[in-house]
Formats: structure tokens, C-alpha cells, sequence
């Protein structure tokens, strides 16, 4: 019998969780599949409405701890350490903790729980069998390789620098040779040999040069790694056609996360849509990645049983002849591993 995913479960390893803030301290957000037992490894944050906030990117690698490191997904600040304001203070299975009491009384709450404000979290598990990986390392301002832990090659990295000023760098196997893009820009792909040393990652090591977004002498770096699981994860790109009627991208799931960026020819927002935000098609709402905007109401895309097509002629998402990657996340595989079909959202 043929294989369809050796994931039944996709919320074992992703998970989108809503929340209403109330400005209560050291306050337990419990995940909506309890059943998948998902202690969160990476979180990305996100005020959604009222007033624009920065995203607040935590994971279980830099530390979360009583003084939680935090990054800016939008932005190319240096990485926070928070004592009594740690924002996320701990995680344990289908749990995390927001640690919002400030000597100021207000700040971090604005970031995750402040009083009637709508948040979102989106959450991954470290796991080889979600293709997922962690790697902490130092940066020495040489080419070099650095390992992980993937036994498979990569098909999406992303990589930042803990100093300021250093922005978020991102590899796609859909990017043409060694070229990046920035997550925290706008910006289409550019040539950037010394971001990874004019290497493809491999199935043990990914390189990187001298640039000082993923190898600045002295200065904590993280990576996070991707690569394709079939069923739970698909990273690739797409064509755009400038039409309503756009493209359909067959992922082989019903997605529950997708990231989208043009990367060719043009400038674009990175378009983040998921299916707990309102969740339904025609009025799924959107995120932008690389700004502190709050959610916008108008979608790119429907999200089906096994992709997404897009509905918007938006440059952003899919402009006549431009070149789109994406990374999307599943919420329930197109076929079981028992070969038993999902329905269509």
C-alpha cells in the first residue's frame, strides 16, 4: 500500500493558538489539541488588532526561562533579555506561560496579553520526524560549515543574528542558486555568496560566509532548518498569474499555516495566512511577516484539502510571471496512513 505520510496527527508538531488578553501576569495558555501533546520549541507572537506591536519570536534553544530572550521578526534589533518581563517564561506539553508583570506596568502586556487585545501564536516542535531543527552557533566572520540534525537536505532555512542590526536571513530550495531573502524586508532575492559561502546545504552540514547576518565573528546565531515531510510540510514556489482565478499549488495536505514572499523581479510582504483566524475561505485574514502591522481582512488565497489556490491578482502574492516561495504547515494530511481521506475545509 502506498505510504501518504507517517504523520496522522500534524498538531503533534504545528500549532496555531488564539487568545484575548487580560493583563494577568505568569498567565497558562493551554493548545487547543490537547490529544497532540505539543510542547512548543519555537513560538512566533503576534498582537493582532488594536495597535501595531512587534512580533516576538521565542525558542527553547536561546533559553525560555524567568528571563526569556526575545527576537523581532519584523525588525533587525538585538536580540531582548528580560528579567521580570519575560514575555514567555515556560513551556511544558500543550502549554506555554506569559510572563507579562513589568517594573513599568504596562509594556509587556502590549506584547502578548494586554487587556481585551486579540494575539496569535504559532508554535513548532523540534523533531527530525517533523523535518524540523535548532542550531545554535557562534559566528567566526569565515566560510565554514555548520551541522545539523536533519538526515536530509534542508529545503528552507532561516538565520539570525542575536546583535543588532543584522536582520533575519532566509534560504529556499526554490530560490535560485545561493541567493537569499530577507524576512524582515521586502526586498526580492539577491545573489549572496557570502551569506552561505556560494554552497547548497546538505543532508549533515549548511555553509555560510562572511556576511555578518549569518556569521558575524563572535555573535550568537541561530538556524532554524526545514526540510519537506510528506503530509505535514511543504516547502517550493509557484507562478503568478495576475488573475483572481490564480494558480492552484498542490502541497498534499489540507494546510493549517501558509508563508508566502515574492521573490523574483519585484518587492513584496511576506503574506502569513492560517485557518484559526477567522479560518474560512474567502474571509481567511493575513498577517505581514516583516511588519508590525496588525492582521489585514482581506485574504490571498483559499486553503482546500490538499493546497491552496490563489483568488487575489495582488503582486504580492501573485503577479503576472513573478516567482513566489512559500512554506506551508498541515492541519490534516490529504490522505492518512491508513489511506483514509480528509475533507475539504
Amino acid at each position: 500500500m502506498a505510504v501518504y505520510t507517517t504523520i496522522d496527527n500534524p498538531e503533534a508538531y504545528f500549532q496555531v493558538k488564539l487568545w484575548t488578553g487580560n493583563s494577568t501576569n505568569d498567565r497558562v495558555i493551554t493548545l487547543d489539541n490537547t490529544d497532540a501533546d505539543l510542547d512548543p520549541d519555537l513560538l512566533w507572537i503576534k498582537k493582532r488588532t488594536d495597535d501595531a506591536e512587534d512580533w516576538a519570536v521565542h525558542d527553547t534553544v536561546r533559553g525560555i526561562s524567568s528571563s526569556a530572550k526575545l527576537l523581532n521578526l519584523n525588525g533587525t534589533g538585538a536580540e531582548e533579555t528580560h528579567g521580570n518581563n519575560g514575555f514567555v517564561s515556560a513551556v511544558s506539553a500543550d502549554t506555554f506561560t506569559l510572563k507579562t508583570n513589568d517594573a513599568s506596568g504596562s509594556d509587556g502586556f502590549q506584547y502578548n496579553n494586554h487587556n481585551t487585545d486579540t494575539y496569535a501564536a504559532w508554535c513548532w516542535k523540534e523533531s527530525a520526524t517533523a523535518g524540523f531543527d535548532i542550531v545554535a552557533y557562534t559566528g567566526n566572520g569565515s566560510n565554514r560549515t555548520i551541522s545539523h540534525s536533519l538526515s536530509a537536505i534542508p529545503d528552507f532555512m532561516i538565520v539570525v543574528c542575536s546583535a543588532a542590526g543584522r536582520g533575519w536571513a532566509v534560504w529556499s530550495n526554490a530560490l535560485a542558486g545561493t541567493h537569499a531573502l530577507e524576512l524582515n524586508e521586502v526586498d526580492a532575492q539577491f545573489e549572496s555568496t557570502a551569506s552561505w559561502n556560494s554552497t547548497v546545504p546538505t543532508s549533515s552540514v549548511f555553509s555560510v560566509g562572511t556576511r555578518a547576518a549569518t556569521n558575524d565573528d563572535g555573535e550568537a546565531h541561530q538556524a532554524y532548518l526545514f526540510r519537506s515531510v510528506q503530509g505535514y510540510s511543504k516547502f517550493g514556489s509557484y507562478t503568478g498569474n495576475g488573475s483572481t482565478d490564480g494558480a492552484f499549488v498542490y502541497t498534499g495536505f489540507r494546510p493549517a499555516f501558509i508563508m508566502v514572499k515574492v521573490s523574483n523581479g519585484t518587492t513584496g510582504n511576506w503574506q502569513i495566512q492560517d485557518t484559526k483566524r477567522l479560518g474560512y475561505n474567502d474571509k481567511n485574514v493575513r498577517m505581514l511577516g516583516n511588519t508590525a502591522e496588525t492582521e489585514r481582512t482581506d485574504q490571498m488565497w483559499d486553503m482546500l484539502s490538499n493546497g491552496f489556490k490563489l483568488t487575489a491578482s495582488s503582486g504580492d502574492c501573485n503577479g503576472d510571471g513573478n516567482t513566489y516561495t512559500y512554506m506551508a504547515f498541515a492541519e490534516a494530511p490529504f490522505v492518512n496512513s491508513n489511506g483514509v481521506p480528509c475533507n475539504a475545509r
